[in-house]
C-alpha cells in the first residue's frame, strides 16, 4: 500500500489544510526514523553478541585443545589413548550442545526483539 502524494491527498480531500498534511508527513517521518533507529540498535546488539560468541568459542576451543594435548602427553598405552579419546569426545559434544543452545536462545531473542520492533512501529 503506497502513501498518496500530498497533492493527490489535497485533491481528494480539499477540506484538509496544508498544516494538517504537513503534520501527518512529520509524524510519518518520525515513525520511520524511530523504526530505523530501533533496527540499527537491534543490529548493533547482534554484532556485540557475535563478537562475544567468537571470543567465547575461541577461549573454549583453546581450553579443549590444551586439555587434549595434556591428556595425550599423559597417555602411555592404547587403553589410555582410547579413554582419552572418549573423554575428549564427550567434552567436545558437550561444548557443541551448549554452543547450539546459546545460538538458539539468541535466535529466539532476535525474533522477539524484531517482533516487538514491528509491533511498536506499525506501518500504517
Amino acid at each position: 500500500m503506497s502513501m498518496p502524494e500530498p497533492s493527490e491527498e489535497v485533491a481528494a480531500n480539499p477540506d484538509r489544510t496544508a498544516g494538517e498534511i504537513e503534520t501527518q508527513v512529520t509524524k510519518a517521518n518520525q515513525r520511520v526514523a524511530s523504526f530505523m533507529f530501533g533496527a540499527q540498535k537491534l543490529m548493533l546488539e547482534e554484532f556485540v553478541f557475535l563478537g562475544n560468541e567468537f571470543l567465547d568459542r575461541a577461549k573454549t576451543e583453546v581450553h579443549l585443545f590444551s586439555e587434549f594435548v595434556s591428556k595425550m602427553a599423559g597417555a602411555h598405552s592404547v587403553k589410555d589413548i582410547r579413554t582419552m579419546y572418549e573423554e575428549c569426545g564427550k567434552h567436545q559434544l558437550e561444548f557443541i550442545r551448549r554452543d547450539c543452545d546459546r545460538v538458539f536462545k539468541n535466535g529466539e531473542h532476535m525474533i522477539d526483539a524484531a517482533s516487538s520492533l514491528f509491533k511498536s512501529h506499525p506501518l500504517n
